[in-house]
């Protein structure tokens, strides 16, 4: 799978300026570096990623606000198998410094392992829906693995520490994508929040098959996981 496929395809097709499709191809790099980061602090290969060359946002009802999508994890049933596929959005790989390219990477590496585990234990059928951004991200926040179990990288902790006290936001970029993508009209996707869900049948979801040394470090970081709530509680 080719990660620049759409943006490529988007560069010929006109829909991106050879200005905004140089930039992304260049600073591509920052997300190749994280993604290698990412499995040599956790030991994990990284799911397929792919960087599409649109700005996800959704704006609640009645509200003037909306919230930016920089990235999300999506489950996708391929040759009645469950995949899951990262999608990074061109505006993030264009604009975002690379701490927090890097962050955002591995917050959604994060849900890509929630989502292992959650399949592993047949317990995801449909994800839980809420129209409000608020909630979205106070739910994002509390169904992933704690950071301090999965990395070994003090400065990515940091990172992730630093961007995702509870729900991503980052000022300076999302003021960045409004002028430098939103207002120049480039491709946009309006998502409604309570359609940010995918449902997936069981019997799919039974056929899938999961790597049994992926379970095993997911079984690892869990134990992991109760060592550090042990220390907490004493």
């Amino acid at each position: 799978m080719d990660p620049l496929l759409k943006v490529n395809d988007s560069h010929k097709s006109g829909i991106l300026s050879d200005k905004v499709h140089s930039l992304i191809i260049e600073r591509f790099g920052l997300v190749l570096e994280g993604i290698d980061r990412i499995e040599k602090a956790s030991g994990i290969n990284y799911p397929l990623a792919y960087i599409e060359p649109s700005v996800v946002v959704s704006q609640p009802a009645g509200s003037f606000d909306y919230g930016i999508f920089f990235a999300r994890t999506l489950p996708v049933v391929v040759h009645d198998n469950v995949e899951i596929i990262i999608q990074i959005t061109a505006p993030l790989v264009a604009y975002g410094l690379k701490g927090t390219i890097h962050a955002i990477l591995a917050h959604e590496f994060l849900h890509y392992l929630e989502l292992v585990k959650r399949m592993s234990k047949m317990e995801i059928v449909s994800d839980e829906i809420s129209g409000n951004l608020f909630e979205s991200m106070y739910a994002d926040t509390t169904r992933l693995f704690e950071p301090k179990a999965v990395f070994d990288d003090k400065t990515l902790l940091l990172h992730i520490t630093k961007k995702f006290p509870a729900g991503f936001r980052d000022y300076k970029l999302e003021d960045k994508v409004l002028k430098n993508w939103i207002q120049k009209k480039l491709p946009m996707i309006n998502m409604a929040l309570d359609s940010n869900t995918v449902k997936i049948p069981a019997d799919i979801l039974a056929k899938t098959k999961i790597d049994p040394p992926l379970i095993q470090k997911l079984d690892l970081i869990e134990q992991k996981i109760s060592k550090l709530r042990k220390r907490k509680l004493y």
